[in-house]
């Protein structure tokens, strides 16, 4: 077995290649839904960087619920029990479609508190019918997730990344239709991105479900449906064993940044304009990282099933050496481009443009520990390593990110800038903590 580093490095990179590019697709969409809004008017870009706030958190806590399929698929399919496989995947299912559910209605029927949240009134009133239809396409995503974290855990990962990559121009030609109303089509402006999101996502989900349920690679565990596809309450407790924590984890996370985003919105709407444009950029960034941490995850889960210690620590040290690489070269580029990237959302308003390009410098500064941070969590998911993790997350950014910005930002007057001076405080901490963690607990287990 090669436990050198480069060669466990290019074995990661491997696997997680088809994730990145199925999460940058995914990313892509929102980044073109901005954009495309922006276009109307910083006003309407407001509204839905408001509408992402509210509804982030919940969003990506189903999300995390989600990883649990990919972490059990993957420790099954290590141990070459595809029974099991098969079990966990059908439970997982359920469990998902049961999550987005409440956290759609939930969305829904709550959606009048963007009236009550000190924003500006105009920018309030649009984003509430855009907010019911991003609520609603949450269902059909987060379905599409728990196939895509079971494909992902048998490390097929390119059937999902081909369906996101399909997705991208259906979503820029329905949103070209929908928000400005050509060929004949109703103008709908920011109603109009959302009804485009809602269609793409569903299509998505239908036709993942199809190849999960007819192509050969997956028939041996749709074959022995008839003895595993039970509902079962010990299996259930495995799943949110590790899929609460891991919602947790990332609730906790762009909790942190949706907050920030609304203590945003109440200074102005250029400074939530220009942190939309800014934190859009450092989040597609991200996706590579969360792609390597999932990548790092299925794999350490995989050697953690077939109880490979040296092979958990080696996967471990080189993906943590990657993100530090890829955080650096992420950083530079952000200083390099961050008028163009500026300019790419808002061409009208020079003030929103020039005070985005500021926050780049920001963003820039906290990629690496962004980076470390996502993979550290992803390697003690794969260890079932959930609990503690998720304390420490929660310390770094509520307790000592958070504050220090929200002091920063009002107490020292710096506005927006002091709310990303949190966030680079936040992300230092959690990526410090977490890639200790993992690295003492790998060491010894050996």
């Amino acid at each position: 077995m090669n436990l050198s580093l480069p060669y466990q490095a290019k074995k990661t990179l491997q696997l997680s290649l088809p994730i990145i590019f199925g999460e940058l697709a995914q990313m892509a969409l929102h980044l073109i839904d901005t954009a495309m809004v922006g276009a109307l008017g910083y006003k309407y870009l407001a509204s839905a960087a408001l509408v992402i706030a509210v509804m982030n958190i919940p969003f990506v806590i189903g999300i995390g619920i989600t990883m649990s399929v990919s972490q059990l698929v993957s420790m099954a399919h290590g141990q070459r029990d595809g029974q099991k496989v098969s079990h966990y995947f059908y439970n997982g299912f359920w469990l998902c479609a049961a999550a987005a559910l409440v956290i759609s209605l939930s969305l829904v029927l709550g959606k009048n508190i963007l009236l009550h949240l000190g924003q500006d009134p105009e920018v309030a009133r649009m984003a509430v019918p855009f907010l019911e239809l991003m609520s609603w396409s949450i269902i059909p995503m987060l379905l599409f997730m728990a196939l895509k974290q079971f494909t992902d855990g048998l490390e097929k990962t390119r059937t999902a990344m081909i369906i996101s990559l399909i997705a991208l121009p259906l979503n820029i030609f329905l949103n070209w239709l929908l928000i400005f109303g050509n060929l004949g089509f109703p103008r709908l402006e920011l109603v109009g991105a959302g009804w485009g999101t809602l269609i793409t996502r569903s299509l998505m989900f239908v036709a993942l479900g199809i190849v999960v349920l007819t192509h050969p690679v997956f028939c041996r565990y749709m074959a022995v449906r008839r003895n595993q596809w039970q509902l079962r309450w010990q299996t259930m407790k495995e799943l949110l064993h590790i899929g609460i924590p891991s919602a947790l984890q990332v609730g906790l996370e762009s909790g942190a940044f949706a907050i920030s985003g609304i203590l945003i919105g109440t200074i102005n709407a250029t400074s939530q304009a220009a942190h939309q444009i800014a934190l859009s950029c450092a989040s597609f960034t991200f996706m590579i990282s969360m792609g390597l941490a999932q990548g790092s995850s299925i794999r350490v889960s995989n050697a953690h099933g077939a109880r490979n210690r040296p092979l958990i620590l080696a996967i471990g040290r080189s993906t943590l050496i990657t993100g530090l690489l890829y955080g650096t070269i992420c950083a530079i580029c952000f200083i390099l481009f961050r008028h163009p990237l500026a300019r790419l959302f808002n061409e009208d308003d020079a003030t929103v443009r020039q005070l985005a390009a500021y926050l780049m410098f920001f963003a820039a500064i906290f990629q690496i520990s962004d980076s470390t941070q996502a993979i550290g969590a992803g390697l003690l998911r794969g260890v079932k390593d959930v609990t503690v993790p998720t304390i420490l997350i929660a310390i770094a950014y509520w307790v000592i990110g958070i504050p220090i910005g929200y002091w920063m930002a009002f107490g020292l007057k710096m506005g927006a800038a002091g709310i990303w001076t949190g966030f680079i405080i936040g992300l230092s901490c959690s990526s410090l903590f977490l890639s200790i963690r993992f690295l003492r607990r790998a060491s010894r287990s050996l």
